[in-house]
């Protein structure tokens, strides 16, 4: 990073999001956005035309067909090496963030989360460093800590089907199990998960990237 100010190329697929991130952004006196994407095909071309500080990068991006947040950030290493990316999204799924950092990213903040992480992130990845807003740091830690609270495969596939409305024993015959076995299993879910009833349950699966309703 040069002694100027932080260099900051943002890619999200709304408009109004991206005016928002801007606003916030350029409102520290040490930052600067050069570029704005709508795709991460887009942001991968101007990261590497412009070499920025940082990539800001969503998640998901809409629309279909072209490549996810993930995908970019796989692609900004090969294409513009040495640029580094900071995952924006609204979830802090276990699955998503562990996602994000195998394909290099370095830094992870949701977009509900106070202004202050996202500045830290952002500042964090152009030094090098690594920054993860408290509530995935808490999900990953949570995740060492108890790993009891991990979904069993049979679990998922339950939830899955709690997702799309099946009583238990339509669960119970979609799976091939007795109603009592759907129960049991209904048991551990609400523990590991959390939560008290079908929808928490189906709600803080989608949270943890457990489940992918989009």
């Amino acid at each position: 990073m040069s002694g100027g100010p932080l260099r900051v190329l943002l890619a999200d697929d709304h408009a109004v999001v991206r005016a928002g991130l801007r606003a916030l952004l350029e409102g520290e006196p040490d930052v600067e956005v050069v570029a704005e994407a709508g795709s991460g095909e887009e942001a991968v071309g101007l990261a590497a035309r412009l070499r920025p500080d940082v990539v800001l990068m969503d998640l998901r991006f809409g629309g279909g067909g072209g490549v996810d947040g993930i995908e970019a950030v796989r692609r900004l290493a090969a294409e513009a090496p040495g640029v580094p990316a900071v995952m924006l999204t609204s979830y802090s799924g276990r699955a998503d963030v562990v996602r994000a950092l195998e394909a290099g990213a370095r830094g992870y903040v949701l977009k509900a989360g106070p202004p202050e992480e996202l500045f830290r992130a952002v500042r964090g990845a152009a030094a090098g460093a690594l920054g993860l807003a408290p509530e995935v740091m808490n999900e990953l830690v949570g995740q060492v800590v108890a790993p009891e609270r991990e979904l069993s495969g049979r679990e998922v596939e339950v939830v899955r089907l709690l997702a799309e409305g099946l009583s238990n024993r339509g669960i119970a015959e979609a799976l091939f199990l007795s109603e009592a076995t759907v129960k049991t299993h209904l048991v551990r879910l609400y523990r590991k998960l959390g939560a008290d009833n079908r929808a928490a349950a189906v709600s803080e699966a989608v949270r943890r990237g457990v489940l992918d309703l989009g």
